[in-house]
């Protein structure tokens, strides 16, 4: 029986989520010593070495990577690396489990995007949904501390650009195949690591800022220890990134978008089990918030795709 081609997008976003868990925390367990932009070097190159090699065995080959949006392509690569970068500064200053619950508002904000940017129809209980979601967000950026958390600001800037960056993967869609986005976020990232590289490469506006510190640092030739954790975070992004992509540029953003949830529990037990760390009371009254608010929205999907299938 052939299977149906929201099942194969929902199998890719799954697989996808639970393969870029890995990437997460390899770069968190990264952060301490090395500059953010030469881990995204790095990872790029192993990236890009994946993607050119299952392009290379393709049946369409190399002449995939032509483009004619090219202005397109530039927008995403640019949402995508300033959400890449805002996640993962704010990362390294927050427990894994926390920083990933408030990136998971990026679902909640595609439901929204996707209203206005898609003409998708969205019901009065899913609008709930997103409010109880966001309600969630309140709770993980810890207003009553008597500061918001800028670590958990710059996560959920990268949500916002992340929904954002996936629902122009959904608008290419139609020309561009899952290897193309691919290879030009990867060829982005390579290009603006490798002139952040350049710029403050010594070290010279290094800061001893918990938040920037990982921004600012110099670069350092990394010893046989962690190539392993780089070459994962690489083969991470590439094979992730492809499996994401190719759900959001078949399937309807505001069905995919929940799916992405399953990467919470995995988040909780990389952060116990590397680094040990475990949510507090109020993270997960914000956890319980973002992802319940997901889950309705999955229910409801499901309700509401009966209710048009029985018309």
């Amino acid at each position: 029986m052939a299977r149906s081609p929201a099942l194969t997008g929902i199998l890719f976003a799954i697989g996808g989520t639970l393969i870029f868990s890995i990437n997460d925390v390899s770069i968190k367990f990264l952060s301490d010593g090395y500059a953010l932009h030469q881990v995204i070097l790095i990872r790029a190159f192993v990236a890009m070495a994946f993607i050119l090699t299952v392009i290379g065995v393709s049946e369409r080959g190399f002449s995939q990577i032509a483009t004619s949006r090219p202005v397109t392509h530039l927008a995403r690569v640019l949402i995508v690396m300033v959400s890449n970068v805002t996640f993962f500064v704010g990362l390294a200053a927050m427990p894994l489990a926390d920083a990933v619950a408030v990136a998971y508002v990026s679902p909640i904000v595609v439901t929204l995007l996707s209203i206005v940017f898609l003409q998708e129809k969205v019901g009065p209980r899913r609008w709930a949904a997103v409010i109880v979601g966001m309600l969630g967000v309140i709770v993980m950026l810890r207003p009553g501390a008597g500061v918001i958390q800028p670590a958990a600001l710059l996560v959920l800037i990268s949500a916002v650009l992340y929904a954002s960056g996936n629902l122009l993967a959904r608008h290419m869609g139609g020309t561009e195949s899952a290897m193309t986005l691919s290879f030009y976020v990867q060829a982005g990232f390579i290009v603006v690591s490798l002139c952040m590289g350049l710029w403050v490469g010594d070290g010279h506006l290094a800061t001893e800022s918990e938040l920037w510190a990982f921004l600012f640092r110099p670069w350092i030739w990394p010893p046989m220890a962690d190539w392993p954790v780089f070459l994962a975070t690489g083969l991470s992004v590439g094979i992730g990134g492809l499996m994401v992509t190719q759900a959001y540029r078949t399937i309807e953003a505001g069905l995919i978008a929940p799916f992405e949830y399953v990467g919470m529990p995995l988040a909780i037990l990389w952060g116990l089990v590397v680094f040990g760390t475990f949510p507090d009371a109020v993270s997960w009254v914000g956890i319980a918030l973002i992802c319940g608010s997901g889950l309705y929205v999955i229910w409801r999907e499901t309700v509401r795709k009966r209710e048009t299938d029985a018309a």
